[in-house]
């Protein structure tokens, strides 16, 4: 969402600039393009002719060398220091927005980044062309998906807010039922949040064993720390305490969170997704994070369920089993892995089956 003033400013580009950025003739660089491209089409503007992304050159080149953002790329590759959004801007809640930003110092701002982008391309450019394959997976592949993450942002996801809505009031009462359950193994009313109490709860009135401590030295409630006492030492206040944490981060993060992030103009969500933050090239989500939604309890995959196609269409799920491994197997030839994979074993199974010499019916 902009302010009226910003909304303002985005209809009064000049004309002459809409058909520079929408001629795919014109050949144009840019630095996390994809962002930009959600920014001019609010403004209008369908962006073509993008032949190259600094983030992702960088990011082809060494995943692993630096943030691929472009104050990092410019420390790292130019030995620059440029002008931050902070330095112009603020921090924290007092932090401005673009358009409250006086319009020559925003101006400098966007034309160094303009340069640095441009001094990068120029820069990364002759490492790919120095190595073909990387090049051609820059070409080939994080190019393209740039293009195509762009158009399931856009396009968004629906949710069913109404059976949301409903699976929150039933973790609602739910929690309240695990809280009381709780309350009653303690012997008194405690905040089920509250580190400190349950330190003394569980370890000087109930006796527990103390596992581990955390760095300032006290006992630790964490979540390893309390599925070890229930499990190994039958304490059934921590086995509550873990099941109160688990609902309560499903109702936080999900049932109560994502209706609220639903876009009012489209009535969809619209993640973020990153190519160039993972070392290993998965693709990562944020705001909300759409990866990461439970599937290993029946809760989790209520929440699934909410997640519903348009009218006419379908939702398909589709995974590359293993591939890591298959590729591994590939690679390496390993007669093991490649006979399990023949057969259609569980690979976990056959592995752990070879490892501790037992059959895998075992």
């Amino acid at each position: 969402m902009y302010t009226p003033e910003y909304n303002a400013f985005l209809e009064s580009i000049p004309p002459h600039i809409k058909p520079i950025l929408e001629n795919p003739a014109i050949a144009k660089t840019g630095q996390h393009h994809k962002y930009d491209r959600h920014i001019l089409a609010h403004a209008g503007i369908a962006l073509r002719g993008v032949t190259d992304d600094t983030m992702l050159m960088s990011y082809t080149i060494n995943s692993t060398a630096t943030r691929h953002n472009l104050d990092d790329l410019a420390d790292y590759y130019l030995n620059h220091q440029t002008t931050t959004f902070e330095d112009i801007a603020g921090k924290g809640a007092k932090q401005l927005t673009i358009d409250q930003i006086p319009l020559e110092a925003a101006s400098d701002y966007a034309c160094e980044d303009a340069d640095i982008t441009l001094r990068l391309k120029n820069h990364l450019a002759p490492k790919l062309a120095a190595a073909p394959r990387l090049d051609a997976l820059y070409r080939d592949l994080e190019m393209p998906l740039a293009e195509l993450l762009y158009k399931i942002e856009a396009t968004g996801v629906r949710i069913d807010p109404a059976a949301l809505a409903a699976q929150s009031a039933e973790i609602s009462a739910q929690l309240a039922a695990l809280e009381q359950a709780a309350h009653a193994l303690a012997g008194a009313p405690f905040n089920l949040g509250s580190p400190k109490q349950l330190q003394h709860i569980l370890y000087e009135q109930q006796g527990l064993p103390i596992i581990r401590k955390t760095p300032k030295g006290q006992p630790s409630t964490d979540e390893e720390t309390l599925a070890e006492l229930a499990e190994n030492h039958g304490a059934e206040l921590p086995r509550l305490i873990l099941a109160h944490r688990s609902l309560a981060k499903l109702k936080s993060t999900y049932t109560d969170r994502l209706p609220e992030l639903v876009n009012p103009q489209t009535g969809r969500i619209h993640t973020s997704y990153h190519q160039a933050v993972t070392s290993t090239g998965r693709l990562s989500s944020s705001d909300p994070n759409l990866q990461n939604i439970p599937a290993r309890t029946d809760e989790g995959r209520r929440i699934r369920q909410a997640f519903i196609a348009a009218d006419g269409m379908q939702i398909l799920a589709a995974d590359y089993s293993q591939i890591e491994l298959r590729i591994m197997a590939h690679l390496s030839a390993d007669p093991g892995l490649l006979a399990a994979f023949a057969r259609g074993d569980d690979i976990h199974r056959a592995t752990a089956a070879e490892i501790f010499g037992v059959a895998p019916e075992a």
